[in-house]
């Protein structure tokens, strides 16, 4: 079995990140889990999935979160920084899960296909 130490953040009761958990596992993969709820959105892990995937990737506009946005806002969120400060006061906004690899690869949403697994 195949022993890797990784970092996935997003929230716990999280349909996508219980599923990305129990993959993680079944595949006999190590992992550490950040509850970015509780623990915060780490600035630079963020400054780290936006260069890595665009903010576009990593802002989850299908989310309750960002419907519950007034539209003013939602439609100021056009840049790298203007997400990335929605992003800081509202982590909900974040597709999830977000894992950064061992490798320094940096996966947004349950995707196991394509995971470097």
């Amino acid at each position: 079995m195949q022993k890797t130490t990784l970092t996935v953040y997003g929230i716990p009761n999280c349909d996508s990140v219980k599923k990305a958990r129990l993959w993680l596992t079944e595949q006999g993969l190590d992992y550490t889990f950040h509850d970015f709820k509780k623990q915060g959105v780490p600035e630079s892990e963020l400054d780290t999935w936006l260069n890595a995937c665009g903010w576009e990737v990593v802002l989850n506009r299908k989310g309750t979160t960002w419907r519950k946005l007034d539209e003013t806002t939602q439609a100021g969120v056009t840049t790298t920084a203007t997400a990335k400060a929605l992003m800081r006061v509202q982590p909900s906004v974040i597709k999830r899960p977000v894992i950064v690899w061992p490798s320094g690869k940096v996966t947004v949403g349950f995707v196991p296909d394509q995971w470097p697994a």
